[in-house]
């Protein structure tokens, strides 16, 4: 979702604070992060895990809006730490070193002196561009922002934080404490000095960080998430049944599951939220479509394995046979 050039203009325009002389932060001792839900907990534990084992980072102030959600989140890393240690790969030791690395927070004060805050909070731009607001006049000028969105404009958040030359995406994949890619965006206002700062942050808490420009989707779902679309749509022409579809691409092509199965995985409603998003801001691309069964079934709350009926039943994360 990529701002226009004439709406990129405007902004520029009206705002004086988009580039300023103070260098980004060039090390990230202090580290940011905002949102402990399914992937900003995960954020937090790598990032706590890399600085208990090779000092990168002092402190990681662990945000969140108010106490419940907090405490959520808080449990979230200590039981996936407890998992770690119950299956050995750490020990008693190392798990408190990565707790004692987390400073668990309600008070968005505690974020104005870190050199970096990875956001990581609900996909809705108007909620991300008041918060980027908010923080461009609450953190000191050397800080550099990243957003953790899978889908949203990079640009239209950098702008709206009155310092887009410190302005990236890091967008992780779920679950973040396994998977190793990490797509690290750059818009056209990104100082290069900041940039490299992001990308050298996701080496050192042992991803392997892939450099894109603030395309739809970037790299991975703009491959992705059309790949799903089409196989939704064979379906629902009735030119092949899910099993067949899914069978097809793991044995097929190599894929460890097949399209309609990561669909239920990930969430229909987001594959949803994410192609009616680019449809919507771009019209003419024609990979872009939305298949009338897609919504049907998120309006009947058939949303895959997160309400257990999607493509296939779905008991907790147990895929069953394809619903029929």
């Amino acid at each position: 979702m990529i701002a226009s050039s004439a709406s990129r203009a405007a902004l520029l325009r009206l705002s004086g604070r988009q580039f300023s002389s103070t260098p980004a932060a060039a090390n990230i001792d202090k580290l940011g992060v905002i949102g402990l839900g399914l992937m900003g907990h995960g954020i937090a534990q790598v990032a706590a895990s890399a600085a208990a084992t090779n000092g990168i980072h002092s402190s990681i102030v662990a945000y969140e809006t108010d106490d419940a959600f907090l405490e959520k989140g808080r449990d979230r890393i200590q039981k996936s730490v407890d998992k770690l240690v119950s299956k050995q790969k750490l020990n008693a030791g190392q798990a408190e070193a990565l707790m004692s690395k987390l400073t668990f927070t309600t008070d968005r004060g505690a974020l104005g002196d870190t050199d970096m805050i990875v956001e990581a909070i609900i996909e809705n731009m108007d909620l991300k561009k008041q918060l980027y607001s908010d923080l461009g006049k609450e953190c000191k000028p050397e800080t550099i922002f990243a957003s953790n969105t899978s889908s949203l404009s990079i640009t239209e958040m950098a702008l709206a934080s009155g310092r887009a030359d410190k302005f990236v995406g890091v967008h992780f994949f779920n679950p973040v404490q396994i998977m190793k890619l990490v797509e690290v965006i750059k818009t056209d206002h990104t100082d290069p000095a900041a940039f490299n700062t992001a990308m050298k942050w996701v080496e050192q808490i042992g991803k392997v960080g892939v450099t894109c420009k603030d395309t739809p989707g970037f790299i991975v779902n703009r491959l992705l998430v059309p790949n799903l679309v089409q196989a939704i749509s064979l379906v629902e022409r009735g030119d092949a049944s899910t099993k067949d579809v899914d069978l097809s691409m793991q044995l097929g092509a190599g894929h460890p599951m097949g399209p309609l199965h990561l669909a239920d995985y990930i969430g229909l409603d987001t594959c949803l939220f994410i192609m009616e998003g680019w449809v919507k801001d771009f019209p003419d691309e024609k990979a872009f479509m939305v298949p009338d069964s897609l919504k049907k079934m998120v309006e009947a709350n058939e949303l895959g394995r997160k309400t257990g009926k999607g493509f296939y039943h779905w008991d907790g994360d147990k895929r069953g046979d394809p619903v029929e």
